[in-house]
């Protein structure tokens, strides 16, 4: 048996070193792409299986048939006005909000640093209970509204989380404070408010697809094609944040500028998001841990956070129509999901002995 190899402090490794390395590395990424792809075919399956059952089942080919735009006696309805709106739109909410989600927690490098958590969400909600409660407008102005909201909110945490740069405690802190202040804004809202505001109100807040039209699935859809390029095209720059901004800024990141990117377009996704299907509880929370936990470590958890959120808001949504005696709104399903694990993480952190 030949005698182990012996290297001097501070000498170039082994040859077999690097080259173990570079095949643990290759299947790394082997790894990672076949686990995107079988998460993109299941958020395939489940978007299609949402067009064909129900209470009513209508066969693939009766499906493609209404896409393609022709007219099949009940599926034109069924499928083309009503599954196929909620379908995209949950499609595109769950997107949108697993991708702002993790870009947030990987930012500020903590998994509490979620837009349900640091008050970006609940500026929209308060903003949209005024809008329907206190100016009675329509759903195009209360979704202007919302994501005007979303927008000043994200400003206000950011302008006063920044003092020399933000860290992500005191910004997740803040984030919380203003969070509960919004929340009782919208409680006292919903306790002057009507009757019929009142359910047009809650309906909002919950998150919910019933009801989806298109005129609320394009906005969200343009905004998720525009935002999305945006994000990914940071992701190396998202990635060195991650080491902390004096190292992203030794290896030539601009870190203020990167991160005000970021924020700008994950907030974009969240508000139009919101706009349109309320604030789908802890789906921008949730997506990142799922996501990094089927990943494993090492790489970026953009993209797999993204088709981790628009599964968890399928196949919620799916259940809260036709899996209980009842049906349910999408929120009330993912909130359900979400909870435990925020109490999980905070009791984990706790006796870890952490900080958020």
């Amino acid at each position: 048996m030949s005698a182990p190899v012996l290297t001097r402090p501070g000498a170039a490794p082994a040859p077999a070193s690097v080259a173990a390395a570079t095949r643990r590395r290759v299947r790394g990424a082997a790894r990672r792409r076949l686990i995107v792809l079988v998460l993109a075919v299941l958020v395939v399956a489940a978007f299609a299986v949402t067009l064909v059952a129900g209470r009513t089942y209508y066969p693939p080919a009766d499906v493609l048939r209404v896409i393609l735009g022709e007219q099949v006696p009940g599926a034109s309805f069924t499928v083309g006005e009503l599954r196929l709106p909620r379908a995209v739109l949950a499609l595109v909410a769950g997107f949108s909000f697993g991708l702002a989600g993790v870009t947030f927690q990987t930012m500020l490098r903590n998994p509490l640093a979620s837009p349900d958590i640091i008050g970006i969400s609940s500026g929209a909600s308060a903003a949209a209970a005024i809008a329907i409660v206190t100016l009675h407008l329509g759903e195009v102005q209360v979704s202007v509204v919302a994501i005007a909201a979303g927008l000043g909110v994200a400003l206000l945490v950011y302008s006063l989380a920044f003092k020399g740069g933000v860290a992500g405690t005191r910004l997740i802190l803040i984030g919380i404070g203003i969070s509960a202040m919004l929340d009782s804004v919208t409680s006292y809202v919903l306790s002057q408010a009507a009757e019929w505001d009142l359910q047009e109100a809650l309906r909002w807040l919950t998150g919910s697809l019933n009801g989806a039209t298109w005129d609320e699935v394009v906005p969200a859809t343009v905004a998720a094609a525009v935002l999305t390029p945006l994000l990914l095209g940071q992701g190396r720059n998202l990635a060195a944040l991650r080491l902390g901004d004096d190292t992203a800024s030794a290896l030539g990141v601009r870190v203020e500028r990167t991160r005000i990117t970021v924020i700008v377009a994950a907030v974009g996704l969240i508000a139009f998001a919101t706009a349109a299907a309320g604030p789908i509880a802890f789906v921008a929370f949730l997506s990142g841990p799922i996501a990094a936990r089927i990943v494993g470590a090492g790489g970026s958890l953009l993209v797999p956070a993204a088709l981790v959120g628009a599964l968890l808001v399928l196949v919620a949504d799916f259940c809260g129509q036709f899996a209980f005696g009842e049906r349910y709104p999408v929120g009330i399903v993912t909130g359900v999901l979400g909870a435990p694990y925020l109490v999980h993480l905070i009791v984990r952190t706790n006796r870890a002995g952490g900080s958020l």
